[in-house]
């Protein structure tokens, strides 16, 4: 191995030590307790190092939330695949995006700013286009198969995500005022009615 291959090896260990110190400080505190100085001192490289593979903490939290928008996605779009409906899509979409945001908290937190100031990082996360593509494709089919082709689907998208956003934010926060085990039938009979709305 010649010296060039050596130093990317190293580059590519290092950038992934400062990723996975980052994500356990996180899992461990809390997204507040993020700090590139707390990377260095963990994994015992000067805060300069880090700044060799992050302009900022913007840009750790940029690669996060990128990692979120894929697994979300992927969430996403294996749930959906199982229906050819579009109506049963939008209603299987729903569950799985509840379920990921409850098994990972830390990335819906991050990518939506639930609980934590809102970061730049989902705004500019490269897999947010592929979430809102499969969300559209089945409001787009839903719509084409309605009595009101018509209806804006861009409306019907943010009424969409709203509602999850607004339901999973809620029960993440900890201010719901419906009883736990009701949580995910109120989120299936608000989808069932916005879908009804949308026929």
């Amino acid at each position: 191995m010649g010296i060039a291959e050596r130093r990317l090896k190293e580059k590519k260990k290092v950038k992934s030590a400062i990723l996975k110190t980052g994500w356990k400080m996180v899992k461990e505190t809390g997204w507040e307790s993020l700090s590139l100085r707390k990377i260095a001192d963990a994994i015992e490289y000067s805060v300069p190092v880090i700044y060799d593979h992050f302009a900022n903490k913007e840009a750790i939290l940029t690669e996060f939330s990128n990692k979120g928008y894929k697994l979300l996605s992927k969430k996403v779009q294996k749930a959906r695949e199982k229906h050819q409906d579009p109506y049963e899509q939008l209603k299987v979409i729903a569950d799985a995006y509840w379920d990921f945001a409850l098994k990972n908290r830390e990335y819906y937190q991050l990518i939506f700013g639930v609980g934590m100031p809102s970061c730049e990082g989902g705004k500019c996360a490269e897999d947010k286009t592929s979430f809102d593509f499969l969300v559209m494709e089945s409001i787009n089919e839903a719509i084409l198969n309605s009595k009101q082709p018509d209806t804006n689907p861009c409306l019907k998208y943010y009424t969409y995500c709203s509602i999850l956003h607004g339901f999973v934010s809620i029960k993440i926060m900890g201010n719901s005022p419906v009883p736990g085990e009701l949580d995910k039938m109120v989120l299936k009979d608000a989808i069932n009615g916005f879908i009804k709305n949308l026929d």
